[in-house]
């Protein structure tokens, strides 16, 4: 299976060698380059790369922050000279942390564990119920960071121009409105029910009958939310109900 790649780094040498050395990994295809945030942002809405290679400390926005503004994300391995990061990248559950100059040896460990994930991926790809791993997001909520699979959020909530993210036990706010996730969101797993709230499907628990024509969703957890009465004769049909 080839691996699409990109590489992120605002210093050529660091993209050269890393090149270099994914030359020993013919499953990895690199392609593109980005030596910014910005320029990063746009070739993975162009390239839709199955992994990136991201320095952290960058100019302008770092690392983390690119990561924030992504409403889905590849897999990702970082790549810096600054090993303080390397507790923060596994809070996060990157893929791996490669400390410069990275060592071939790290290198092929971190293509291993790629390789592994790659493999539970296809299973999950195989069943058409399921969102695969590379259908996740980047929450950052002042110094907390997290890679949240999609297929855990249970609700988005609209709060301006921020919306919370309910997964776990956890309700950070992210800077994108709900109208912006509605666009990206698959519409196969995620239904705006109101002015307010997307729900994921599959945590709907029950469905009732509610006020002025409208329904009652119950989700696995507890939560009720209520469809709109507009909202709930397209969820009747695309329910077959």
């Amino acid at each position: 299976m080839v691996i699409k790649a990109l590489i992120i780094d605002d210093e050529r040498p660091a993209r050269a060698e890393l090149k270099r050395l994914l030359q020993d990994f013919p499953e990895i295809e690199i392609v593109g380059e980005a030596q910014n945030s910005k320029e990063a942002t746009e070739k993975i809405n162009e390239l839709d790369p199955d992994l990136i290679f991201l320095d952290i400390q960058m100019p302008g926005k770092n690392g983390f922050e690119l990561l924030s503004e992504l409403i889905q994300i590849p897999k990702v391995i970082f790549t810096t000279a600054y090993d303080e990061y390397a507790l923060k990248a596994f809070e996060v559950n990157a893929l791996d942390y490669l400390l410069k100059p990275i060592d071939g040896k790290r290198l092929e460990e971190a293509m291993r564990k790629l390789e592994h994930l790659q493999q539970v991926s296809k299973v999950a790809k195989d069943d058409k119920n399921l969102l695969t791993d590379k259908d996740q997001f980047f929450v950052k909520d002042g110094e907390r960071c997290w890679f949240v699979k999609l297929a855990d959020v249970r609700l988005f909530e609209s709060a301006g121009n921020y919306a919370k993210v309910y997964f776990e036990d956890q309700k950070p706010l992210i800077l994108k409105s709900l109208n912006a996730l509605e666009e990206r969101l698959d519409e196969h797993f995620f239904f705006r029910v109101n002015r307010k709230h997307i729900v994921n499907l599959k945590w709907v628990e029950k469905i009732e009958p509610y006020f002025n024509g409208g329904l009652l969703l119950e989700l696995r957890d507890g939560e009720k939310v209520e469809v709109s009465r507009r909202q709930s004769v397209k969820f009747k049909e695309m329910m077959s109900l």
